[in-house]
């Protein structure tokens, strides 16, 4: 006799339980896949005994569905707008949580508003990647490709998040964002001079401890309090917690850093909660005041139209620490490792080689010649990027060094035989 079929216990449209996850969920009629219930917190309804929750949470989700036709995935009632006004929402209830960062929320706001003035009276089954093309290439504001590619990811989130968690089929599946451009640019020594001489003190001391850390300027450098810092036997160390990947790490800072840290702190002790690096009004740096502030610096100097300069930006201040660190400029040539970069500024070893190695080792050789033994080539101060340049002097002491030790560890016999010891018979 065949084995019985096991009876469904409740239909489909019905809120049910599922204990490897102790959730609620439904799975729509004709549809397979099952949807997540959530309360007014915005938080998934757990637990057996809260089936009344879940109920309520389902009615709420039926009001939603057609009357005269089942509801399945990509349903004619979602519009452009209701996707982004959910996706709005749970950016919101994100922030208050802690969970999303404010200028998350913000662009968010901006981007998805947008939007639906475009076509957000769209039904979703309707939209085209073409829309979503046609919308960016009409902004003509945004030229950058980090600008282009957040806003892709922010609409790609949103109907990500409407596909997962009410089966709207995702019309914009596959949308390219533009390939991430390689942070090349960097400040010379020399530019480094003349910034802190065309600002005031409090700018200078933040845009110096930016350039000696590689700390995000706002949402980790700016936020540093006397109750992050700590002294060790072998020097200073920051607790640094990054708003952007919820992480916390503690990384050594350079002395010269650690003696302005002890001088600053004078003014903010521990248990003040004032940040380390203050405005001229005492409060902490931000991106708006940082952008006003590195723009009058660019125009007092001149370097408005200069087509490197004119990129440069408190950001570029975290690029210029990657690639010093990278060439070795405080370490007499003696560059670290991807691995250890990425420790030291809290990205993944992945992301920082894609931003920092890949593109910029191909401007800049010196690793890979010194990784075969090979030392510093005569004209080697010619490809190194303006911020690893150190004066001629010390640069042509160092390259004779190695040029010695060279010739005398690593220069293969003029026989070619081996350099290895006679033995006593053949003496």
């Amino acid at each position: 006799m065949g084995r019985q079929r096991k009876q469904r216990r409740q239909s489909h449209g019905s809120a049910w339980h599922w204990k490897q996850t102790d959730c609620w969920y439904y799975t729509m009629p004709g549809s397979k896949k099952r949807v997540a219930l959530f309360d007014e917190k915005g938080e998934r309804i757990r637990g057996r005994e809260n089936k009344e929750a879940a109920e309520v949470a389902l009615a709420k989700e039926r009001v939603a569905w057609s009357d005269d036709a089942a509801p399945g995935p990509g349903s004619g009632q979602w519009l452009v707008a209701r996707v982004c006004s959910d996706y709005i929402q749970y950016c919101e209830q994100g922030l208050a949580k802690g969970e999303i960062s404010k200028s998350h929320r913000e662009n968010t706001v901006r981007w998805l508003n947008d939007l639906c003035s475009y076509c957000g009276a769209l039904p979703v089954v309707q939209l085209k990647k073409g829309h979503v093309t046609k919308w960016i290439e009409d902004h003509t504001t945004w030229k950058s490709s980090e600008t282009r590619r957040g806003v892709i990811a922010v609409v790609l989130a949103a109907f990500n998040r409407a596909e997962e968690l009410f089966s709207v089929a995702n019309p914009l599946k596959g949308l390219k964002k533009p390939k991430p451009k390689p942070r090349l640019n960097s400040i010379s020594p020399e530019d480094e001079e003349e910034i802190y001489g065309a600002t005031e003190d409090r700018f200078k001391e933040f845009l110096f401890a930016a350039i000696h850390t590689g700390l995000r300027p706002f949402c980790e450098l700016a936020r540093i309090t006397a109750d992050d810092i700590e002294e060790s036997p072998r020097g200073m160390m920051w607790r640094v917690y990054s708003s952007k990947t919820k992480k916390t790490r503690k990384i050594p800072v350079r002395p010269d850093v650690a003696e302005l840290t002890r001088k600053l702190m004078k003014s903010a002790p521990k248990g003040s909660g004032s940040p380390i690096f203050r405005n001229t009004q005492g409060n902490p740096w931000k991106p708006t005041t940082g952008v006003v502030r590195f723009i009058a610096i660019r125009d007092k100097l001149g370097w408005s139209d200069d087509p490197v300069r004119s990129k440069y930006s408190c950001y570029t201040c975290r690029h210029t620490f990657a690639h010093r660190m990278l060439s070795g400029y405080w370490t007499e040539g003696a560059g670290c490792s991807i691995e250890t970069l990425a420790e030291l500024i809290g990205d993944t070893p992945k992301v920082a080689f894609d931003h920092y190695g890949k593109e910029w080792g191909q401007h800049y050789q010196e690793p890979l010649w010194n990784a075969i033994g090979e030392g510093a080539s005569p004209n080697s101060q010619s490809h190194r990027p303006p911020a690893s340049r150190k004066t001629a002097g010390a640069e042509k002491e160092n390259t004779e060094k190695r040029g010695s030790a060279s010739s005398s560890k690593h220069r293969a016999p003029a026989n070619g035989s081996s350099t290895t010891k006679k033995s006593k018979s053949g003496s």
